[in-house]
């Protein structure tokens, strides 16, 4: 029986590691983060292990702690595209482990409609929707924990839809003796269940490595992610920094190998991690390169916020940097409905 699961999965990934980039996918979304914290971190943590928010990216860091956790995230996006998210994890008897819930959307608006020569027709709608739900397992004697998600998804465009569905896989190395947490993740292994126009397109698989580090002596955590394991090259050329000689021939930009192993990494910071309110600032490298404007200095890619506690509530703000004329702001509510004990999770993750 384990074979057969182990030559499925590996079925699932082969499939899904064909070559592949933001904006030639169907389904891009998932790749977009919608909770502030995360987002105030760069916009991919995978080694949060006391945040409901979490198991969307790392199915891993599924555990008790999270139980009756409730998470509420909303984002005014660019161009008038609201994003939102609301994550639950629960525990049904002391004898189960906590299962997490999340729902994800993103809201276009309304868009103009028009015929081939250009004359408006009247408008339309688009939208995404995304639904998982995520369980997480402790393998016998080691700090390692290993967990998926399942996630139905469903995109619609005027009067086109689409529909998928989608497995999470991910591990974390967890000692609360220890000053650091590693994790490996597989995310968005699936497949169309119905496409737009007859033709599949394709999930946006994607594997990527987290790690974070709690400095002894500063109450500071780092963070790091790279992401887009399954593809070396994922540059494009920024049509900002291209050059043109006198006869008006245009030269690209040159990506070196250097520049495009950059853009594979995001790195974040935390101030005050475990205290009431937390300072948080992150940078994605491959955002920064890809919104860079020549002669300018726009700051993109930057991202902070910060996180206030107040007992069983925690709200939470991010700041996103995109370019001079476009930043993008995430506000975030935390509650924990517990109220029978509190737990710790040295001992229970």
């Amino acid at each position: 029986m384990l074979k057969k699961i182990t030559s499925i999965l590996f079925f699932f990934v082969v499939t899904n590691s064909v070559s592949q980039v933001a904006g030639r996918n169907v389904f891009s979304f998932l790749n977009t983060a919608t909770d502030a914290r995360q987002i105030a971190l760069g916009g991919k943590v995978l080694t949060l292990v006391d945040d409901v928010d979490q198991p969307k990216w790392n199915p891993a860091t599924i555990n008790l702690d999270l139980d009756r956790r409730l998470s509420v995230n909303y984002t005014s996006y660019l161009a008038d595209i609201s994003i939102g998210s609301i994550s639950y994890a629960h525990r049904f008897s002391r004898y189960s482990r906590t299962i997490h819930s999340n729902i994800t959307y993103i809201n276009y608006g309304t868009l103009i409609q028009a015929d081939e020569e250009g004359n408006e027709t009247g408008t339309f709608g688009a939208s995404d929707v995304a639904l998982s739900a995520g369980y997480s397992y402790q393998i016998p004697n080691t700090s390692i924990h290993v967990g998926a998600n399942a996630r139905l998804i469903y995109s619609s465009i005027a009067n086109f839809s689409s529909s998928a569905f989608t497995v999470d896989l991910g591990a974390v190395y967890y000692n609360i003796e220890k000053p650091y947490v590693i994790s490996l993740v597989l995310r968005n292994i699936g497949m169309q269940l119905s496409t737009f126009n007859g033709t599949s397109e394709k999930i946006p698989f994607e594997i990527a490595i987290g790690a974070s580090y709690l400095l002894e002596n500063v109450p500071l955590r780092w963070y790091a992610t790279v992401d887009n394991l399954q593809q070396w090259n994922i540059s494009a050329a920024n049509p900002s920094n291209a050059t043109s000689d006198l006869d008006g021939n245009v030269t690209e930009e040159e990506i070196s190998f250097l520049d495009n192993a950059f853009r594979h990494v995001i790195i974040g910071a935390e101030l005050f991690p475990k205290r009431a309110i937390n300072l948080r600032v992150g940078y994605n490298f491959r955002r920064g390169k890809e919104l860079q404007v020549q002669n300018v200095r726009t700051f993109g890619g930057i991202s902070f916020g910060f996180g206030l506690r107040m007992n069983k509530v925690k709200l939470n703000y991010a700041y996103s940097r995109y370019h001079s004329a476009s930043n993008v702001s995430t506000f975030g509510i935390s509650i924990n409905f517990d109220k029978d004990y509190k737990r710790n999770i040295s001992t229970n993750y």
